[in-house]
């Protein structure tokens, strides 16, 4: 948690081959070339090892956000939209040609790449552009928490981790945004541009609310865990660099409980809501999954908070009742009377928390499974010390689930998305981009930021460094 997403990669474009701007002629120059860094950026990204991509992702982030309004501009001048009360003259010559890899709806084996998609719009330009940055802000907020998970330093102090949540759910919350914006903006859409459907899943309307509906889930969670003591006990309990092995069991206030209880309820439902976008988008793989793990992790972290709140009004027998149900939610199956972590199937567990931690340690795709592992090592902790509370001191049966399960109240929202605001170039900028180019951005035929080489453009049959006619060339 949250999803790691792989950014796309995409070709080289010129500007100038397909628009021309009488009031600015400098604007086609300047995007291309900050188009083209963003294109090395991400191909640069891609081409690192995936435990040091962490690393790079704030560069992204920055190239992205040098070059969008750039975008916006050349947007605003084809819809007649002034900047700064200045107008912007806009012509399209000929439909543009771009390429774009997209990585969220392939569903291709691991290793092979997904092929690439063509797209003759501008306004899927910058749904790329766009999806792109909301999709690193989810992965700087996985960066941000991932030392909250790792098991093999020492663990994160009070304030450090209080400093990290807060700037994971930042990240979320401006992910949310662009996606909201996003949404909007293909729901306004004229009717001419059903002709032009997007060229993939990955920048479908029901796609991106889904990640919309996703970044909210995660920022609600968020809230959550920034209280939360039992992940970090639980942590802090397997980690050998701990030198408290002997802590006092995490204390948590009757109504922050029953609170936490209904936010985890909402990012249930914002879950939920994704998943159901998600297939209307005709998302599959990964993606799909995880969202739907999220939302059960997200109702089981509600059972333990209901449960917390009636072993605290001395309920145990309940409180044992509402972490089954919590156990049920992740679909860990028990039969009656077996305990947790025996046999073959306590070896396999300890395998996968095993693996686990390494993903985390070495920075991959820790956390794909929507935090399923992380909540059902903290709902087994409490039930074995308050089942053998319950068996030796207090003797209260413990009901069913059923009931308890039907009478769970609605969920709460704590966070609220901030409309998107288009950066835009400033009066300066614009100013300065009405003096002719210096030069032209005709980059001619380069290959896709996914290839090592150039492009030969030998016609076909020549030898290497000779013509078709079999004259020499240049090497």
């Amino acid at each position: 948690m949250p999803y790691p997403f792989v950014l796309p990669t995409t070709s080289s474009f010129s500007f100038s081959s397909s628009f021309t701007c009488e009031s600015h002629p400098s604007l086609p120059l300047q995007a291309s070339t900050h188009r083209g860094v963003v294109r090395d950026t991400l191909k640069k990204h891609k081409r690192l090892p995936p435990a040091s991509q962490a690393a790079s992702l704030s560069t992204v982030s920055s190239t992205l956000q040098t070059y969008l309004p750039y975008l916006f501009a050349i947007d605003a001048g084809l819809s007649n939209r002034p900047i700064h009360s200045d107008e912007i003259s806009v012509i399209l010559q000929t439909a543009p040609q771009i390429e774009w890899r997209p990585t969220l709806s392939s569903s291709l084996l691991p290793g092979r790449e997904p092929p690439r998609v063509k797209i003759n719009s501008l306004e899927y330009e910058l749904f790329f552009a766009l999806s792109t940055l909301a999709n690193t802000h989810t992965l700087l907020s996985r960066a941000a928490l991932q030392p909250l998970h790792l098991t093999t330093t020492a663990p994160v102090g009070t304030a450090a981790r209080q400093t990290a949540i807060a700037t994971a759910t930042r990240h979320l919350l401006a992910a949310a945004s662009i996606y909201d914006h996003l949404s909007a903006r293909a729901a306004s859409l004229p009717p001419s541009s059903s002709s032009h459907p997007p060229p993939c899943p990955d920048i479908a309307p029901p796609t991106l609310r889904a990640q919309r509906f996703l970044a909210l889930a995660e920022a609600t969670l968020l809230a959550v865990l920034k209280d939360d003591p039992y992940p970090a006990a639980v942590a802090q309990a397997r980690n050998p660099h701990d030198t408290e092995w002997m802590y006092k069991a995490p204390d948590l206030p009757k109504v922050r409980a029953h609170l936490f209880a209904r936010l985890c309820l909402a990012a249930a439902e914002h879950a939920a809501q994704a998943h159901a976008c998600a297939l209307a988008g005709r998302v599959e793989g990964g993606f799909v999954r995880y969202v739907e793990d999220l939302r059960r992790a997200s109702r089981a972290r509600a059972c333990r908070f209901f449960g917390i709140d009636a072993e605290l009004g001395g309920e145990t027998g309940k409180a044992i009742a509402w972490l089954r149900a919590g156990l049920g939610e992740l679909g860990v199956e028990r039969r009656e009377g077996e305990r947790s972590g025996g046999g073959l199937k306590g070896l396999r567990k300890e395998w996968s928390e095993r693996r686990e931690d390494k993903k985390v340690e070495r920075g991959l795709d820790w956390g794909a499974d929507g935090g399923r592992l992380e909540e059902t090592r903290v709902i087994e902790m409490l039930e074995a010390k308050w089942v053998k509370q319950n068996d030796t001191m207090l003797t209260q049966p413990v009901p069913p689930t059923g009931p308890l399960l039907a009478q769970m109240p609605s969920g709460r929202e704590i966070h609220s998305i901030a409309p998107y605001q288009p950066p835009l170039l400033s009066p300066e900028v614009l100013e300065a981009m009405r003096a002719p180019p210096d030069g032209s951005d005709e980059f001619g035929t380069y290959p896709s930021s996914d290839e090592e080489t150039a492009v030969d453009a030998s016609p076909a049959g020549a030898y290497p460094g000779r013509s078709a006619t079999g004259t020499p060339g240049y090497f």
